[in-house]
Order: structure tokens, then C-alpha cells, then sequence
């Protein structure tokens, strides 16, 4: 009885650390979408910078900011350097999207080997798509050229 007792105190402990492996894991794959989607901003941003200097004269004056000083060069020099930051940038995403992929599955994992289920009210999840289709107003679009 003395082992039945002490492994009963031990139980909330165990819970209480799977609970804290749960919420840790749920935390690192919300970093990981969030550092995906800045990174994927970035990247369109230096697709829009592309498309704006790609077609001007390679000696034209071009200022670029580097390390928060703003440097003034030429479309030649600016452009590869944008574009290799471009190409970096996608390698990084498809990185973390692995990264994001494996942590998805150890998280799945995860809930299967503690049958840990996540119950939703019926009320949140008609909020939650009201409030996507909500967020897609207002959206302007400039004028098919």
C-alpha cells in the first residue's frame, strides 16, 4: 500500500509536466509559423524591390540600407545583393517549414501517446470563422491595367 500511496503523489507531478511538455510544444510551433510568416513578408517585400529595379538602367542611383545606415550605390551592385537576401530568405523558410513539419508530427505524437484531446465550445469555432470572413473586407484592389 505504501507504493500505491507514494505513486499517487506522484501522478499530478507527471500530469503537471506534460501539461508544461504540451504547452511548451504548442508554443514552439506558434514561434515557428510566426517566424515563417515575418520571413515570408520579407522575401515579398524583395520580390517588390526586384520588380521596381529590375528594369532600370543598371548605373542609376540606387540607395540601399545596410546594417540601419542608408548607403547609396547603383541598381548593378543593389540588385544581385537583393536578390541573393531573396534566395537566402526561401531557403531559410523551406528550412523551418522541415523544422515546422517534425515538430508537428512529435507533437501528434505527443497527444497520442497521452491522449491528450483539445475540446472546443460550438459557439468559438462559428466566432472564429465569422471573424476570418470578417478580416477579408474592406480589401482594395487598384484597377486591372
Amino acid at each position: 500500500m505504501a507504493n500505491k500511496a507514494s505513486g499517487d503523489s506522484r501522478e499530478p507531478l507527471n500530469e503537471q509536466l506534460i501539461l508544461n511538455a504540451y504547452a511548451n510544444m504548442r508554443s514552439e510551433i506558434n514561434q515557428i509559423y510566426s517566424k515563417i510568416t515575418e520571413l515570408e513578408m520579407e522575401v515579398s517585400e524583395h520580390s517588390l524591390v526586384i520588380g521596381a529595379i529590375q528594369p532600370l538602367d543598371p548605373s542609376r542611383r540606387c540607395y540601399r540600407m545596410v546594417g540601419g545606415v542608408l548607403v547609396e550605390r547603383t541598381v548593378k551592385e543593389v540588385l544581385p545583393a537583393v536578390q541573393r537576401n531573396k534566395e537566402g530568405l526561401e531557403e531559410v523558410i523551406s528550412r523551418l517549414n522541415e523544422a515546422l513539419e517534425k515538430k508537428k508530427k512529435e507533437f501528434q505524437e505527443f497527444e497520442l501517446k497521452y491522449k491528450i484531446k483539445i475540446k472546443k465550445a460550438d459557439n468559438e469555432t462559428k466566432e472564429d470563422t465569422n471573424q476570418k470572413e470578417g478580416s477579408a473586407q474592406g480589401v482594395l484592389v487598384g484597377p486591372a491595367s
